[in-house]
């Protein structure tokens, strides 16, 4: 028996030891996709703020503040999205690196539109690049500050996914080199992935991309610009704040004028003020999620959030 006591401690203490995955904690339920697909089978991302939330607003619950406080890297989109998370991320991750999305380079980004900039249809308008390499500072206002004017909807042009895939693989790659090669290579995979999500997305869209329609939310323009949708307006602004009955008079006179016959709803808000808005118009309601909150948090939930939002706008405005 002491033999055998003795050549396994000798055994355990020549066996290399096995290094921890990063721990790492997600701000939404897209970006916790993204992590997931990078460190498969390696480890497995926290996710912050629960799907069915509204980011704009939130109180992580104590299993999440948790997470955040044992983490080795935050993910999230940046304070413009969830301005009540840098209070926690200061106090209980101050030790940990963090990856701000719309901070990154290569990251596309724009301006919220103007508060009665309603569309008219017209997303030809709008002068954004579409070749996945605009930075937020070739927009040129110079009259503002650009940090409370950035819409925070990235996650959905999928050219910045992919972006983000290759940044998420380096940091996990400086925190765990180890597993760097795997981080690499699963950031590498899904990439080509959503190259084929997205020719499948246009695809879907292109018996539609001309008809104007209108949304609850201004959190669209990103899917709008990367595919050429043709938006014409939103009941509320980009931060889901309630609208003036001006915008709602404005919104109503689009309504006549352009013909629209689609309008989208969205799970995490009531789409109370969306009906009273469209009730005049012979409308069809579709709904569209930008965070995925009726799918299961994973790593599939990215490209499956894409093309239920490209689904939805080909089925309403097929109509």
């Amino acid at each position: 028996m002491t033999i055998f006591r003795s050549f396994a401690t000798a055994l355990l203490l020549a066996t290399p030891a096995i290094a921890q995955a990063p721990r790492v904690a997600t701000d939404i339920a897209p970006v916790h996709a993204l992590a997931a697909q990078v460190m498969a089978g390696v480890g497995t991302p926290d996710l912050l703020v629960m799907p069915k939330a509204s980011p704009h607003s939130y109180a992580l619950r104590p299993s999440q503040a948790q997470a955040l406080q044992q983490a080795d890297l935050v993910i999230w989109i940046g304070p413009q999205l969830t301005p009540w998370l840098a209070k926690p991320l200061t106090a209980l991750a101050g030790d940990a690196g963090q990856l701000v999305l719309l901070a990154a380079e290569g990251t596309v980004v724009h301006d919220f539109r103007a508060g009665l900039d309603l569309g008219h249809g017209d997303h030809e308008d709008h002068d954004h690049d579409t070749d996945g390499h605009q930075e937020h500072d070739d927009h040129d206002h110079e009259d503002h500050d650009h940090r409370g004017d950035v819409d925070p909807h990235a996650w959905l042009d999928p050219e910045n996914g992919k972006v983000w895939l290759s940044l998420i693989a380096g940091k996990l790659a400086a925190l765990d080199p180890d597993n760097a090669a795997v981080y690499r290579a699963n950031a590498d995979r899904a990439r080509a992935e959503l190259d084929v999500v997205s020719a499948e997305i246009a695809q879907i869209l292109e018996p539609v991309r001309a008809r104007p329609f209108v949304t609850f939310h201004d959190a669209y323009q990103y899917f709008e610009t990367r595919f050429g949708l043709a938006f014409a307006g939103a009941v509320s602004l980009g931060d889901a704040t309630d609208p003036s009955p001006a915008r709602l008079t404005a919104l109503a006179a689009v309504l006549r004028e352009d013909n629209i016959r689609c309008a989208f709803s969205e799970p995490q808000f009531d789409d109370r003020l969306l009906l009273a808005a469209t009730e005049q118009g012979d409308l069809q309601i579709g709904s569209l999620d930008p965070m995925g909150s009726q799918l299961q948090p994973g790593p599939d939930l990215y490209a499956r959030l894409l093309r239920a939002m490209a689904n939805s706008l080909a089925s309403c405005q097929g109509n």
